[in-house]
């Protein structure tokens, strides 16, 4: 066990020199730095916490908890339309794949495939290319 410890702690090391990692990292960092989504993050915690509340009275008001749940619509799409943001999505979904990836690979390993040339299946792939159309050939 202390082989597999250690070999995952490196595996741990390569992926926070990937390019991938760091890219997320900047992205994270300027998502910090933005001054307009920081106003934005912080308008929508409070819209959410003053829904929690009003849901939690007895006599919670219904058009109280529409209203901020219009509010947070609004507010959620100026997040979403913001540059920084747009770009810190990319790059996450970059690492969240590369991780999924990375993870497809163990448990296919785990399941007894040859750890040298098994491949995952693409994400959202049912395993049969009549599902998708496609003749990607990853069906296992």
């Amino acid at each position: 066990m202390e082989e597999v410890i250690r070999l995952t702690r490196e595996l741990g090391k390569a992926i926070q020199k990937n390019e991938k990692y760091l890219n997320y990292v900047e992205a994270r960092k300027a998502n910090d730095a933005d001054e307009e989504l920081t106003a934005l993050m912080s308008k929508i915690n409070l819209i959410q916490a003053s829904y929690q509340q009003e849901a939690s009275r007895e006599d919670a008001s219904e058009d109280k908890m529409r209203a901020y749940d219009e509010e947070f619509r609004q507010v959620y799409s100026q997040i979403m339309m913001n540059k920084t943001m747009q770009n810190f999505e990319a790059v996450r979904k970059e690492l969240d794949d590369m991780m999924n990836y990375l993870t497809g690979i163990l448990a296919l390993c785990v399941n007894g495939q040859d750890p040298d040339t098994c491949e995952p299946a693409p994400a959202g792939c049912t395993g049969s290319c009549s599902t998708c159309g496609s003749d990607c050939s990853s069906a296992q």
